[in-house]
């Protein structure tokens, strides 16, 4: 991923036969799915690579067991097969969830729920148990020839307190079935990128950088990182820009040919809990609840914390989604219903994400009931220029098929034949995936020379791609950093190997330090020192990215420089790195 080869190149040949516009999840997907069949194919990404919506998911691979009352059974059957896939390509990242489900009445939601699905109404409404017992047995049905989990079980009443002491006491009983979670969604993002580039370079990729019709079939490029300007001439555009399409259909066309609305977002707002006693109490298990307003919410365990959720709110700007006051009130508010006993304090909060789901343009009251599938719809070009195909709609665990299916419009209309199917491709550490992992950090350990606990470190965090880490760790002197799991070559290797550009690239998305509340202002210190030796940053240069990364921090995620220099003695325990290290 050499940014100067890539703008090199677009220099000397402006022609491309694809441009991709959105790095985030559904962009990567279609332009991994292209660049394997040959496509000579350009990404261009205004930010970093899954720092959009793609950076603020509820973290869960699931059917959608909530769709079934939309009708949209075909969404949930496909749900469900890119959960199972996702199971098996992407074992380093996705796991199964066994998941609870609270239960406070009996018939209700029945009559609801035949009304909503013939269209008489869309209010929201509790769902009792025979309404869940019947989602679930779809659900079941659904995986019935995959079965890689097990099916969902009935808990009486008395069972569920037993297990699950501080819940609600006004529960009838409970219902548990399996879907999945991923610790690392934005690497998984990474991951794809990196699967397309390793097709050749006819596949190039850009964060940092916009696009603008200056002619018609004719754009601008613009390098935000340098400043520079270039043309290009794509024979066909993809918006996968979700929240952002319509946003960016004003830049793709002029203002006189610009298309009709298409795009209706609504934005989702999580918190990330630091709470031992609750995490411990969930007993690995998500509760998947629905609070007083019948608006459906989670709470699960995420990698040592906590994480819950979420809102369901009308954007106009994509741009200004952040997790506000009432929401995070609103949020904790939905935990003290499900269970009553539990109280969190605003410090226990380490981290808040909001994000935009790409939803299609719709005038329902009930956002809950607007649909979630997702369609290509393909715009004529401007005065002959490349027509534009826009990705309406989709839900992360969607993101293969999605990306195959654009990726197949985009093939027809080239006139080029597919060539490479990634239904059962894996993809970054999760290929080569091991039976044995502990034989596998063995066996790394020994050829690397980097200690046991660091090569698990690196397993957890990357899969079998640890052991490539691992050897350019080992390769040179390394030095600690304050933070006891990571070391500088660590963070070096992802700086030079996934176009990281600014600090909270490295921070927030190719690493999980901020998001489990883990980052002190120490760590942001010592990375950006790292960060700025390699990109030769003058003084001034450091200090603009300090106050821009802070400023982030505390208007995106609610976590202050303050909060920040707290944890400052938490986190100061050193790692191991290797034998070599100084």
């Amino acid at each position: 991923m050499n940014r100067k080869d890539i703008l090199d190149g677009l220099r000397r040949s402006p022609m491309v036969e694809v441009c991709v516009v959105g790095g985030g999840i559904n962009g990567l997907s279609v332009f991994r799915e292209l660049a394997l069949q040959g496509v000579d194919v350009l990404l261009v990404e205004k930010s970093d690579f899954c720092s959009g919506a793609s950076a603020a998911p509820s973290r869960m691979v699931h059917g959608g067991l909530r769709y079934l009352e939309n009708g949209e059974f075909s969404l949930v059957r496909e749900s469900l097969v890119e959960r199972d896939r996702l199971l098996r390509n992407a074992p380093h990242y996705v796991a199964p969830l066994p998941t609870m489900v609270p239960i406070f009445d009996i018939f209700s939601g029945l009559a609801n729920g035949v009304i909503r699905f013939l269209g008489l109404t869309r209010r929201p409404s509790r769902r009792g148990a025979i309404a869940i017992k019947a989602g679930l047995g779809i659900y079941d049905f659904l995986t019935r020839k995959r079965m890689q989990m097990p099916g969902h079980q009935f808990r009486s009443r008395k069972e569920t307190l037993r297990k699950w002491p501080a819940l609600n006491p006004l529960i009838r009983n409970s219902a548990t079935y399996y879907d999945a979670w991923v610790s690392h969604p934005e690497r998984i993002g990474i991951e794809l990128l990196r699967d397309g580039l390793s097709a050749g370079p006819h596949a190039k990729a850009l964060n940092y950088a916009t696009i603008e019709q200056t002619a018609p079939g004719c754009f601008a490029c613009k390098d935000e990182i340098s400043g520079e300007s270039f043309a290009i001439r794509p024979k066909l555009v993809i918006n996968a820009t979700g929240g952002w399409i319509d946003i960016t259909n004003g830049k793709l066309f002029s203002e006189d040919a610009r298309p009709a609305r298409l795009m209706g977002g609504t934005k989702g707002s999580h918190l990330i809990v630091d709470s031992p006693a609750l995490h411990d109490m969930l007993d690995g298990h998500m509760i998947y609840y629905e609070n007083e307003d019948g608006r459906i919410c989670i709470l699960f365990p995420y990698l040592g914390k906590v994480l819950v959720g979420s809102t369901d709110i009308r954007v106009d700007d994509p741009d200004m989604v952040r997790c506000e006051a009432d929401e995070r009130d609103y949020i904790l508010q939905s935990l003290a219903f499900v269970l009553p006993g539990v109280r969190l304090r605003l410090e226990d909060i380490v981290f808040q994400f909001a994000g935009v789901r790409p939803l299609p343009a719709s005038k329902d009251s009930f956002t809950g009931r607007i649909p979630r599938d997702h369609f290509c719809t393909v715009l004529d070009g401007e005065d002959g220029g490349p027509p534009v195909l826009c990705m309406i709609g989709g839900k992360w665990t969607t993101f293969r098929s999605f990306g195959e299916l654009a990726a197949d419009m985009a093939l027809g209309r080239l006139g080029r034949p597919r060539l490479v199917d990634t239904a059962d491709r894996t993809f970054g550490g999760g290929r080569a995936f091991p039976k044995d992992r502990n034989g596998w950090i063995r066996e790394v350990s020994a050829v690397t020379g980097v200690p046991l606990g660091r090569v698990a470190i690196l397993f957890e965090r990357y899969g079998t791609d640890a052991e490539e880490i691992a050897r350019f760790v080992a390769a040179e002197p390394d030095h600690r950093l304050p933070h006891d799991g990571y070391s500088a070559r660590e963070l070096l290797h992802l700086v030079r190997t996934e176009a990281v550009e600014h600090l909270d690239d490295l921070l927030l998305r190719r690493t999980t330090l901020a998001v489990t509340g883990e980052l002190s202002l120490v760590m942001t210190e010592a990375v950006l020192d790292l960060l700025a030796a390699e990109k030769a940053w003058t003084t001034r240069d450091r200090l603009e990215e300090r106050t821009r990364f802070l400023a982030l921090m505390r208007e995106r995620h609610g976590v202050t420089e303050q909060t920040l220099a707290a944890r400052n003695e938490q986190r100061s325990k050193p790692c191991e790195t290797t034998a070599k290290s100084g």
